[in-house]
């Protein structure tokens, strides 16, 4: 597999390790705050802070 991809297959395969490595902590710090922001909406529901536009999930 190195043979193939020529003299800089070390800086290739570890360019695509970064990117890997970044999206999933994208990937991890998006579903993190998902996570919250649905806590935080359920405490200002419990609080009595009902949505507009009255859409209820």
């Amino acid at each position: 597999m190195m043979d193939g991809l020529g003299p800089h297959a070390g800086f290739i395969l570890a360019a695509y390790l970064a990117a890997a490595v970044i999206l999933a902590g994208l990937a991890t710090a998006i579903l993190l705050d998902r996570r919250a922001q649905r806590r935080a909406l359920a405490a200002l529901e419990e609080r009595g802070a009902g949505r507009r536009g009255g859409v209820s999930s």
